[in-house]
């Protein structure tokens, strides 16, 4: 009988404690929900908005199998499409993760209103710091396991984004930048590779991020895709030797903030041309054309595009199969959304700790569920002749 088993009976054994561990869980879970559905909705629950896209309409009542027992959620339903919460699918060190920063938030006096009134819905005032402890110890050893695995194979591609938290540090409440690294492998498979947390996104910063990366044996790397982060692409050519490509959409939100509000579409499908392009030479040539049309009207825009050129276009020197997903970040996107979500409900973190512990926690059983799945993020076909190891490189062999 494994040792999880033994502390799930014995846990069970203790009536009270098994009660209020799920309905700590189920109160947790029904706000993300919520939170999930006003986002879908563009508006909370009864508002009057202009910007609402959706009505809700309704529940439906399931029972969510955890490790504390059945608990029972209201699932919100939608008058357009469906929803069903993505936390539903196994994740069961995340539960584990958002409980012990919950509690370690209340058990040193530090937490918000909102945790604590969680907490006494949850009727968690006696817990103790001994209990805290243990459950932080088991999460933090695994999530520690595995941000600091060796990393094996070549990885062609990687994408880095950041998400801002708050944290408690010295007595202050700070926005501390959550930085994460997911890459793509000779074999074609998605991996998160690290992640880290950091108080300034300078280079040196950046530098000891991706030097860590490499200690654990990243190797291989062609392309860096991440926004224009300050100090970021010195520290990609000091220490991966890669291309960097600039977020795409992060570049056209800066760009359209040059023209007039009536001229953004136009002024967006002007600089799309570009990127309907078939090959490098011809996506830069249209990139000066339209710069140098724009120039006597937009001098700002002009500017930003001749500056910008081979950091946005750099994508287009890949495998046109793959460019879809190289152009920006948008591959974390679902990624970063369940990040911000679970960090809602926390609101104010107690410490980095706790940060690293409920976010590595959410990156491992991502991690896990790409590792499970049956279709490759790209094709060996179209992969492997990036590889730097002539053999993986065979075409005969890619098929």
């Amino acid at each position: 009988m494994t040792e999880d088993t033994i502390a799930l009976r014995a846990l069970l054994e203790k009536g009270s404690d098994a009660t209020f561990l799920r309905e700590m869980i189920g109160f947790a879970a029904q706000r993300l929900m919520e939170l999930e559905t006003d986002g879908l909705c563009g508006a909370g629950h009864g508002e009057r908005s202009a910007d609402r896209r959706n009505q809700r309409n309704g529940y439906r009542e399931r029972d969510w199998q955890t490790r504390a027992g059945s608990v029972e959620l209201r699932i919100p339903k939608l008058r357009k499409g469906s929803y069903f919460p993505a936390f539903l699918e196994p994740r069961r060190l995340a539960e584990k993760a958002l409980t012990a920063v919950v509690q370690e938030a209340y058990i040193q006096g530090i937490s918000t209103r909102s945790v604590d009134d969680l907490v006494k819905a949850m009727g968690m005032e006696g817990i103790s710091k001994s209990q805290v402890s243990r459950l932080c110890g088991e999460i933090d050893e695994r999530v520690q396991t595995f941000l600091n695995r060796p990393i094996e194979g070549e990885w062609p591609y990687i994408w880095l984004d950041a998400t801002y938290v708050k944290a408690r540090r010295d007595h202050r409440i700070v926005s501390v930048a959550v930085i994460v690294a997911v890459g793509v492998n000779s074999d074609g498979r998605r991996e998160v590779l690290g992640m880290t947390v950091g108080h300034s996104e300078a280079e040196p910063f950046w530098v000891e991020f991706l030097r860590s990366l490499a200690r654990r044996g990243l190797r291989g790397v062609k392309l860096v895709v991440s926004d224009a982060h300050e100090g970021l692409k010195a520290a990609i050519t000091k220490i991966l030797g890669a291309t960097w490509q600039r977020c795409r959409v992060h570049f056209m939100r800066n760009a359209l903030a040059y023209a007039g509000k009536t001229q953004r579409r136009i002024v967006s499908a002007w600089v799309g041309t570009a990127f309907a392009q078939d090959d490098t030479a011809a996506a830069r040539k249209q990139w000066r054309e339209v710069a140098d049309q724009a120039r006597p009207r937009v001098p700002k825009l002009a500017a930003l595009m001749d500056d910008a050129e081979a950091d946005v276009l750099a994508y287009m020197g890949f495998p046109a199969q793959h460019r879809a997903k190289l152009h920006s970040t948008n591959p974390l996107e679902r990624l970063n959304g369940e990040i911000k979500r679970r960090s809602e409900v926390v609101g104010i973190f107690p410490n980095e700790d706790a940060v690293t512990r409920l976010i590595g926690a959410l990156l491992l059983e991502q991690n896990d569920e790409w590792a499970v799945q049956r279709a490759r993020y790209m094709s060996l076909e179209t992969i492997a002749p990036l590889s730097d190891d002539p053999i993986v490189s065979l075409p005969s062999l890619a098929a």
